[in-house]
């Protein structure tokens, strides 16, 4: 039986990006995506947040770069990514993420010049999840 390896997911970037290149020029780009879970127990309303770390490569990287900014709601589709590096002190870490293969802007689709959709994304943003220095 073959394998499956897909996630979709639809949320609210969490701060503007900035696509970066490689030495040999591929374009490249990680963010933030939140997620939020809601729900009702005894009469109480409850929530979770779950932040996703999304990577995007070539002309994808591009046109998220482009288009995408903190606040815009957005539909990713990719397979999840898990990456075993090392830190400085030595220690095994472990980074999980999505690789985008597609993305599609929903909603308003928040621009550069009018972030007023950014009070849908929630503040708990862990900036420190996406992890930037992982190698190419």
């Amino acid at each position: 039986m073959a394998s499956l390896n897909r996630v979709e997911l639809i949320g609210y970037v969490g701060k503007d990006l900035e696509v970066r290149y490689t030495s040999s020029q591929k374009a490249v780009v990680n963010f933030s995506v939140a997620t939020t879970d809601k729900w009702t127990t005894d009469g109480e309303k409850k929530s979770h947040t779950e932040w996703h770390s999304i990577e995007a490569w070539d002309k994808l990287a591009e046109i998220c770069g482009k288009l995408l900014c903190k606040g815009s709601q957005v539909y990713i589709e990719g397979s999840i990514l898990s990456q075993t590096w090392e830190d400085q002190n030595g220690k095994k870490r472990l980074t999980t993420k999505i690789r985008a293969r597609s993305m599609q802007i929903l909603g308003n689709g928040a621009s550069s010049e009018d972030k007023s959709q950014s009070e849908q994304v929630p503040e708990n943003n862990p900036d420190g999840e996406i992890n930037d220095d992982m190698p190419f």
